[in-house]
């Protein structure tokens, strides 16, 4: 595991999994391929030293695009995190031809220079929401185009790992993955908490899959040293707190870190689901973004109740609990919760 390249690697996941395993004595060089920069806030600087080290490059490319092996390095490990993920924000094919073309170039890149072993980041939008429990063992039945590309970008990985023997295939299936550099739904509820706008609407007890980007990262090299050390060709992994928390639960660990007394009143949910249409439409005219949408109101009261038993079953022990994760987050991007 001497080279490392993370498809997707100066995103959110890709940035902290970079630093992680640039901590990992056998890595000699993380490379980054992706379209945009790599990210110069302040919890992104053991990666910009590396950088400037040379330890860690950038290749910038457009992963629809076919890779140009002259520019990339062998690898011994390669990381796919690329894709379009904001639900809503693209058109449905946007999602098939990212994520479909980019897997295709990256498994293409892997026959090319002979790499045995990826880890891929799927999703648990291939379960579709669920209030029954779910599980690895369950039938994924994907409800939106993002989760339907997602499901099908497993099968070609799968299809890549088949197509030789001795390779290996880590499927990561995370929940809302959440921390430093997010900008996203749980960032959201952060800033929602700390301002004091945020209300339930009937959804307090609504399960949320999902867990800390460092402890992510942890199952990363977790999952590759079990598949190393059992033989393993092909491993799924969901990933999430467990038991799989609710949102009150997010809402109470937030409160705990950040001091916030009030308590957060409710609302009823067809009050809030009607009063974002108008609000939707009005600023899709004058193309103004803003977090309120029919699409974002209803995915706040859907479950999402996905276990992760694989994990459990192999033993991992997590290293950060709720509370813990979110006083790590303020502790590295403090920005994010300030009132």
């Amino acid at each position: 595991m001497n080279h490392v390249v993370i498809f997707g690697g100066t995103g959110f996941i890709g940035t902290h999994t970079a630093q992680r395993m640039l901590r990992e004595p056998e890595i000699e060089q993380v490379t980054l391929v992706d379209i945009r920069p790599p990210r110069t806030d302040a919890y992104a600087a053991s990666l910009q030293a590396a950088l400037a080290s040379g330890k860690a490059r950038f290749v910038q490319h457009d992963i629809r695009q076919p890779l140009p092996l002259d520019g990339l390095p062998k690898a011994d490990l390669i990381f796919n995190f690329s894709a379009v993920h904001r639900e809503p924000g693209h058109q449905p094919h946007e999602y098939y031809e990212t994520n479909l073309l980019g897997t295709t170039n990256v498994c293409a890149y892997a026959d090319a220079v002979d790499c045995r072993h990826i880890v891929f980041t799927s999703s648990i939008s291939p379960y579709g929401p669920s209030e029954e429990l779910r599980h690895e063992d369950s039938l994924p039945v994907p409800e939106t185009p993002y989760g339907g590309s997602k499901l099908v970008a497993e099968k070609m990985h799968i299809a890549w790992q088949t197509s030789s023997t001795g390779r290996k295939l880590l499927i990561l299936r995370p929940g809302v993955v959440f921390g430093p550099g997010e900008g996203g739904n749980v960032t959201r509820l952060v800033r929602s908490l700390v301002k004091g706008y945020f209300v339930y609407m009937g959804n307090k007890e609504t399960r949320k899959a999902g867990g800390y980007v460092k402890e992510l990262c942890n199952v990363f090299l977790f999952g590759i040293d079990y598949q190393n050390k059992s033989g393993e060709d092909v491993t799924l992994l969901n990933f999430s707190v467990r038991p799989t928390p609710a949102l009150s639960q997010y809402v109470e660990a937030i409160r705990t870190v950040t001091g916030i007394r009030r308590a957060p009143f409710s609302i009823p949910r067809k009050l809030l689901l009607g009063i974002s249409y108008p609000i939707d439409f009005v600023a899709s005219i004058f193309r103004i973004k803003q977090p309120i949408s029919p699409t974002r109101i209803r995915k706040l009261y859907r479950s999402t109740n996905i276990e992760p038993r694989r994990l459990q079953e192999l033993g991992y022990a997590y290293q950060y609990t709720m509370e813990e994760s979110f006083a790590d987050w303020r502790k590295d991007k403090p920005e994010d919760f300030q009132r």
